[in-house]
């Protein structure tokens, strides 16, 4: 009662409380997109977090130490850098008899290491593999990322590239963050892969910090909105326009659509909408008992079927790499 009977003391609280939401918004934002040079160990995934670690969390923001190349694939590899945006390197494994050259983007902390595993199964399937550091990670310029919204001229850039040495079957396949990456690229660029293969993106930048909060059981009104405003504001574009359900709408290569069905980052409702979008051929597949992981682990027969079927769908008659 006191405070509706002293309204410029309750106008101070609200500015106050106004001015604290912000700031603690302007770090969270400034931390999740800059990953930091020095050593602090990184936050662990919100499921293995205690209440307290949670409400650090949410105060102070996350530790993203820089993403670290942490092994080299088995086989012979070139290694390339490219300038786009940022400058970004690559790995470049050819394989005799080519079938045609699978570019791979890792995920948001993630590197190009990271996908050495899923690169060893397209080759065994008969395809040069391209695996690329998005900026910020790896051995690629700068420590900043933007959840796949400038990330997308790097995906042109490695298309470009196999284009110019003369590859003609060109295949995209992105992670979680290198899936938005992909659709965003296809959206804004008149290049024509031979098909995308993208896995869990979200339908859209506010959802998936959304997914966040809820993983971290803190409200989303009004914080998500405010973070991902500042987000938007600190990398140099409106964050809320970063919506992968409106790229799809512009996607009208062949797609394979892959999802767990446990994911809590990305809900199964965004991936029918990104789905139904998609132009073209397409295919979905939803992998049981899986979250937001490597699919290779739990689903491995399963996942290589789909790529197999998939990629040898779109090859009509033999044409390969000129690599």
């Amino acid at each position: 009662m006191k405070l509706v009977k002293n309204p410029l003391k309750l106008l101070k609280i609200l500015v106050l409380v106004f001015i604290i939401m912000n700031v603690v918004a302007f770090v969270h934002a400034y931390k999740f997109t800059h990953f930091s040079e020095n050593n602090t160990s990184k936050t662990k995934s919100p499921e293995k977090l205690s209440s307290l670690e949670k409400a650090q969390t949410l105060f102070l923001g996350v530790n993203n130490p820089k993403p670290k190349n942490l092994k080299f694939p088995s086989q012979k590899f070139e290694t390339i850098r490219l300038k786009s945006n940022k400058e970004i390197e690559c790995w470049l494994i050819k394989n005799e008899e080519s079938k045609g050259t699978v570019v791979l983007f890792h995920g948001y902390g993630a590197e190009k290491s990271s996908m050495i595993s899923k690169s060893d199964e397209f080759q065994k399937l008969g395809f040069s593999t391209m695996l690329v550091d998005f900026m910020g990670s790896g051995n690629s310029e700068g420590n900043q990322t933007t959840i796949g919204y400038k990330e997308a001229d790097e995906v042109k850039t490695a298309f470009d590239y196999l284009t110019q040495a003369g590859e003609k079957n060109i295949y995209l396949f992105g992670t979680s963050m290198g899936a938005v990456a992909i659709m965003k690229c296809l959206n804004d660029n008149l290049i024509k892969p031979k098909g995308i293969i993208i896995e869990c993106p979200f339908g859209s930048m506010y959802k998936t910090i959304c997914a966040r909060f809820n993983k971290m059981n803190a409200p989303t009104f009004p914080m998500a909105g405010v973070l991902l405003f500042w987000g938007g504001i600190q990398n140099g574009f409106w964050g809320f326009s970063h919506n992968p359900t409106e790229y799809a709408k512009n996607i009208n290569c062949p797609t394979l659509l892959l999802y767990g069905e446990k994911d809590k980052s990305v809900s199964r409702k965004e991936i029918d909408e990104i789905y139904t979008n998609l132009k073209g051929t397409k295919k979905l597949n939803v992998y049981q008992d899986t979250g937001h992981e490597n699919y290779l682990i739990k689903n491995k027969t399963e996942w290589v079927k789909n790529i197999s079927d998939f990629l040898f769908s779109t090859q009509k008659t033999p044409n390969h790499s000129n690599f």
